[in-house]
C-alpha cells in the first residue's frame, strides 16, 4: 500500500510501536481500502454550517472508531484523559496518552490526507472533539451517515 499524498511529517501524537504493517490482521488492511474515502472523522456530527463541521468521537473502553480519511484541516481536542492505539495508512502503529485539554492542529495541503483508525486502549470512555475547516484546499469528502 503506498499512499504518495500521506502526510508523514504531520505532528502526530504518542509512542511509535510498529513500522511496515507489522501485527495488522488481513482485516484491518482490508478495512484501509474498503474505508479509505471515509470522511465519517467522528462518532457524532455535532453541528455544521458554512464553514466548519464539528464532531464528536466518543470510545468506551476497548471501543474503536473505524478507518477514516482526514482531507480537510481541523483540529483536535481531547476533552479527558486516555489512551488509544492508531494505525495509519503508512503502515505504522501508535499509542497514544491525551491530556484533558490537549489540542493538535492539522494543515493539509492540495491532495494530502491522514488515513487512520483509533482504538481506546485505556480504562476510561475517550472523548475528543473534532473542529473540520470546509475552506481548506481539498473538497470535502461526502458523508455517508452510517
Amino acid at each position: 500500500m503506498t499512499d504518495t499524498g500521506f502526510l508523514s511529517d504531520l505532528p502526530l501524537a504518542g509512542e511509535l510501536v510498529g513500522t511496515d504493517f507489522e501485527g495488522w490482521s488481513p482485516e484491518l488492511r482490508a478495512e484501509f481500502e474498503t474505508n479509505s474515502y471515509d470522511g465519517e472523522v467522528g462518532s457524532r456530527l455535532l453541528s455544521a454550517n458554512d464553514r466548519v463541521r464539528v464532531w464528536e468521537i466518543r470510545l468506551a473502553p476497548g471501543e474503536r472508531w473505524h478507518v477514516h480519511r482526514h482531507v480537510l484541516d481541523y483540529f483536535w481536542t481531547a476533552v479527558n484523559a486516555g489512551r488509544s492505539r492508531q494505525h495509519t495508512s503508512d503502515g505504522t502503529t501508535r499509542e497514544v496518552s491525551y491530556d484533558a485539554g490537549e489540542t493538535r492542529h492539522f494543515t493539509f495541503a492540495q491532495d494530502q490526507y491522514l488515513l487512520h483508525d483509533i482504538e481506546n486502549i485505556g480504562d476510561t470512555d475517550l472523548v475528543f472533539t473534532t473542529v473540520e475547516h470546509l475552506d481548506s484546499a481539498n473538497a470535502p469528502l461526502p458523508l455517508d451517515r452510517r
